[in-house]
């Protein structure tokens, strides 16, 4: 079976998407839909941005998402997935491809998504940590008792593993850097992020993107999408709509997502979109399967 995923945040470079405006109109033509909706020429700074430009969360999710989308697209009729998936931001592009979201509908949520983050982030100075070859449940005991102590420190990425991304305020992270090195942790690295994402400081962008989430149509997809919230099969509207809203302060269960395609039959992952972020995590998780890019 053939599972199609679609990277996050992280992934962006300067120049992405420049050959696809130049050298396919269907591309072209999404781009420039792209700048209308949006409000601001975002392929200036997406061929010809600096990395700093690039890094400004309400340039680098919608970014991210319309150069996925757009290789989507021009994959045309062999774009046919048994099953979708995508890391936090990359979930917006995976509903795209299951259509499950039209184009213009899901851009204007990601562009709400981004801004809503930024203002949680400025709200809440806060941060996050890699932390590596140290097992989850020790990571996620000392994340417990900090923020018992009165910070706020949760597991967010479970990428492969191995290799997990805490989130939380400064100081918390901080000190949780210090605990799980301690603990035995080969790195503990503080992220050069805006924010602490999938944790509950990112809840009062959670309930500005869920007005946004209700008041749109999401449709009955065409396959399966594993979502990061329960990392299972999700076929229902309504639920893709629930987890889509949790997903923000909830952790991205990627080492999960991946177990459970797999096991649902999954043989062939083909990550869309810039990067190649995703196919090593999945080999990561297991080395029985294919991975290569769009």
């Amino acid at each position: 079976m053939k599972a199609y995923i679609f990277p996050g945040q992280g992934s962006q470079f300067s120049g992405m998407g420049k050959d696809l405006y130049e050298n396919n109109p269907v591309a072209k033509d999404m781009f420039e839909k792209a700048n209308d909706i949006l409000g601001f020429k975002i392929t200036d700074i997406m061929f010809g941005g600096t990395d700093e430009e690039l890094k400004q969360t309400k340039v680098t999710q919608p970014a991210i998402f319309l150069h996925s989308v757009v290789i989507a697209k021009t994959l045309g009729e062999s774009l046919q997935p048994d099953m979708v998936a995508g890391h936090s931001l990359g979930e917006f592009s995976a509903l795209v491809a299951n259509k499950t979201l039209s184009f213009e509908d899901a851009l204007t949520l990601v562009s709400k998504r981004a801004m809503a983050m930024q203002k949680a982030c400025e709200l809440n100075p806060s941060t996050m940590a890699a932390v590596l070859n140290l097992d989850d449940k020790t990571i996620e005991t000392i994340c417990a008792e900090i923020t018992q102590s009165g910070e706020v420190v949760v597991a967010a990425n479970y990428n492969c593993p191995g290799q997990l991304v805490i989130s939380g305020t400064i100081n918390g992270v901080n000190i949780a850097c210090e605990k799980m090195k301690a603990a035995g942790a080969k790195r503990a690295l503080v992220l050069p992020v805006g924010g602490a994402f999938h944790s509950p400081l990112m809840q009062p962008a959670a309930v500005e993107l869920e007005a946004a989430i209700n008041a749109t149509t999401f449709n009955q997809p065409i396959c399966p999408v594993y979502q990061n919230v329960t990392a299972v099969a999700v076929t229902n509207p309504d639920e893709i709509k629930k987890n889509l809203i949790a997903q923000l302060t909830a952790p991205v269960k990627w080492t999960q997502t991946v177990q459970q395609m797999v096991a649902d039959g999954a043989k062939h992952f083909t990550e869309v979109g810039p990067g190649k972020v995703l196919q090593g995590l999945v080999k990561k998780v297991s080395q029985d399967v294919e991975a290569i890019s769009a």
